[in-house]
């Protein structure tokens, strides 16, 4: 059985979760409809750090939002699928397209319609506040919560382990 930093020396791309990974999970409204959301620049950072390591990130998300459409326009996130109610079918077609495996991905998400993915992957991570940590124990969970670098402190773990 691979060792953790075994695991993420395999890693070609990192795959994410938004609401509750990048966002706090909560949903935000104007008095005219306006759906707000709250981005840490901690985690825009980590879409450069996985640049400059020349690997590839994807974002997969269940909502449809305007707001998580910008933030991934803004950072240039080419792999960004909204959306989704199935994203280990998702994220296969992705691998199967590119030629990898599902061992070579790192994979942070939060909630139950992350955990067949999560379940899957090469190298799995949590935010520390996830609700459903009683119920899957990831390879990783962050020391910073969804929503306050969360994302980074799982770029820089799988990093870390790739260059250890």
């Amino acid at each position: 059985m691979l060792n953790i930093y075994e695991k993420c020396k395999k890693i070609k791309l990192v795959a994410s979760d938004i609401d509750g990974v990048w966002t706090d999970g909560s949903m935000y409204y104007g008095a005219l409809g306006e759906e707000l959301k709250r981005f840490s620049t901690y985690d825009g950072m980590a879409v450069e750090l996985l640049r400059k390591a020349r690997l590839d990130v994807v974002v997969l998300t269940g909502e449809n939002s305007m707001a998580v459409a910008k933030r991934m326009e803004k950072l240039n996130v080419e792999h960004y699928y909204y959306s989704q109610t199935n994203k280990l079918d998702t994220m296969r077609q992705f691998v199967e397209r590119y030629g990898i495996s599902l061992n070579e991905v790192a994979y942070i998400g939060d909630d139950v319609n992350d955990l067949e993915l999560l379940s899957q992957v090469g190298v799995s991570g949590m935010p520390c506040n996830s609700y459903i940590l009683d119920r899957f124990l990831p390879d990783y969970i962050t020391v910073r919560p969804g929503g306050s670098g969360a994302f980074r402190d799982f770029v820089e773990f799988v990093l870390q382990g790739k260059n250890i």
